[in-house]
Formats: structure tokens, C-alpha cells, sequence
């Protein structure tokens, strides 16, 4: 029953949130909440003692004052932000790496990807869908938690949490 839980949850709040930010560029502090609940009330359903859960916790909040410090410098969206540090709780440290580089890459790959696609016209008919002006806007940011949320779903199998008995 918790794999299934975890499985539902996880990657529908990972899709949700690349959703709500390629669409609105925002992702909901409801969502980032909700993410880091599930994980408080799945880790114990799923045999994770307290120190890992601690750790786990350490991870969080480590991630949450890197990703504060990024949102600070202007780097990625407050949103952004906390979805980082809510993936990072469910991944903890033992996965953290992996997961930096992964979004890091699909970021990259993102951004480079939207940059060149701004430098050519939207076609007249795609112009009147809201949210798509929007993203080819040059003065627009990047829906970067649409790297993460990837970054977060490619690493999911590694962590041991689809393999629960």
C-alpha cells in the first residue's frame, strides 16, 4: 500500500509542478507543502527509522537554504526554490548529487533550448495562447522546475523507494 501511495504521489506532484510552471511560472506553495506532508506520513509507513528520516530532514533543509541562496541571486524562482528543497527531502543525501546533476542537465538542455527557440518568431496562431507568448517571451524566465520535477522522476527508481516490501 505505501509503494503505491509513493507511487501515485510523488510523480504526480513532480508532473503537477513542471505543469503549473511551464503554464503560469509558478509552482504552488500548496504543492511544495503537500510534497514534504506525503513524505512525512509515507517515510514511517515505509520502514524509515527515525535517524534516516532526520537525515532525510537535514537534506530538506540543506537544499531549502541552497535554493533561497539561488532564488536570492536571481538564479531560479522562489518556487523553484522550494520544489528543490521537497524533492531533496524525499531523495536525501545518499541521492542528492545524482539528482543536482540530472536537473542540471535537463536545466541546461531547457534553458538552451528556450533561448534558441525565442530567437525565432512564434507563428500568428500560437501568439493568442496566453501561456505560450509568454514562454517565448525573451523577458520571460525559465520554467526551470520542469527540470527539476524530471531530475526528481529519473532519480525516483534509484532511491529504494519503489522497492518496498
Amino acid at each position: 500500500m505505501t509503494q503505491h501511495l509513493i507511487l501515485l504521489i510523488f510523480p504526480a506532484a513532480m508532473i503537477l509542478a513542471a505543469s503549473f510552471d511551464l503554464f503560469t511560472m509558478t509552482i504552488p506553495n500548496w504543492l511544495t507543502a503537500g510534497l514534504a506532508a506525503a513524505f512525512l506520513v509515507l517515510a514511517p509507513m515505509a520502514g524509515l527509522g527515525l535517524e534516516a528520516i532526520a537525515w532525510h530532514l537535514a537534506a530538506g533543509a540543506a537544499m531549502l537554504i541552497v535554493g533561497f541562496g539561488m532564488f536570492s541571486a536571481g538564479w531560479i524562482g522562489g518556487g523553484d526554490a522550494k520544489l528543490f528543497a521537497a524533492t531533496a527531502l524525499w531523495l536525501g543525501f545518499e541521492h542528492l548529487l545524482h539528482y543536482a546533476i540530472l536537473f542540471s542537465l535537463f536545466g541546461g538542455a531547457l534553458t538552451i533550448g528556450l533561448l534558441l527557440a525565442r530567437r525565432l518568431p512564434l507563428p500568428m496562431p500560437l501568439l493568442r495562447i496566453s501561456w505560450l507568448a509568454r514562454l517565448h517571451d525573451p523577458k520571460s524566465g525559465i520554467p526551470y522546475g520542469i527540470a527539476l520535477a524530471i531530475g526528481g522522476l529519473a532519480v525516483l527508481p534509484a532511491t529504494g523507494w519503489l522497492n518496498l516490501s
